[in-house]
């Protein structure tokens, strides 16, 4: 549940319009697009902190580089979005992971035609040998990237493949010259979306049309 949310709806958006829509701490749910300050989740209510990457300067963590190391020998493929089997028996498997908001659908995040519709939307699929094992997908715009969501095989939680995903993005991004990679909402309290905030180069948005510097103690990170 959400209080004070914006949105609108767009089947089309130009690169350049997503990273103006991105920079304005706008997110999207296939064609709806919106943005809130709070969020209610299991009784409790937490304050919205959109954050970005500065991509010029990340640098993984030492736990990340641990993740990175550990999954030496998973490969990755990057596709125009296209939602077939294989992810379709992913999604089955990882949401049976939620106790509580279990999500319903990938059509709840995509769009029927998710490779263009309201933008350009690629899939990190991530293999151990031939098994499917997680899959982010991945929003392009002209100077950033965005993710829109991620789901991975949960007999394969050891590996972190969270945010191994993130981090295989963020080098992708990077190596595309792209400037910022947006990771999603976070929230100042506590709560299931802090490891977001174990992100190198963060900033945050003030809902005043500003990005600065993440303050570590001040989101609970």
């Amino acid at each position: 549940m959400t209080s004070g949310e914006e949105y609108f709806l767009c089947r089309s958006a130009a690169p350049g319009l997503m990273d103006e829509l991105w920079a304005e701490a706008w997110r999207h749910f296939g064609e709806v697009f919106f943005r809130y300050r709070r969020w209610r989740h299991d009784g409790r209510e937490y304050t919205v902190t959109p954050l970005r990457v500065d991509l010029a300067r990340f640098e993984p963590s030492r736990s990340q580089r641990r993740v990175l190391a550990r999954n030496r020998d998973l490969t990755v493929e990057v596709r125009p979005t296209e939602l077939d089997a294989e992810l379709w028996r992913m999604f089955a498997a990882h949401r049976r992971r939620f106790r509580a908001d279990v999500p319903g659908s990938l059509h709840s995040f995509l769009s029927r035609r998710p490779s263009d519709v309201p933008c350009r939307n690629e899939t990190l699929r991530v293999y151990a040998g031939p098994r499917l094992v997680a899959a982010h997908f991945l929003d392009i715009g002209l100077e950033a990237t965005s993710a829109v969501y991620s789901m991975f095989d949960p007999s394969e939680s050891r590996r972190s493949l969270g945010i191994y995903t993130i981090l295989t993005a963020i080098g992708l991004s990077r190596r595309a010259g792209r400037r910022h990679f947006y990771p999603g909402y976070a929230t100042r309290e506590p709560s299931p979306y802090d490891y977001k905030k174990g992100l190198g180069a963060l900033e945050e948005y003030d809902w005043r049309g500003r990005w600065l510097p993440l303050e570590r103690g001040g989101a609970g990170g």
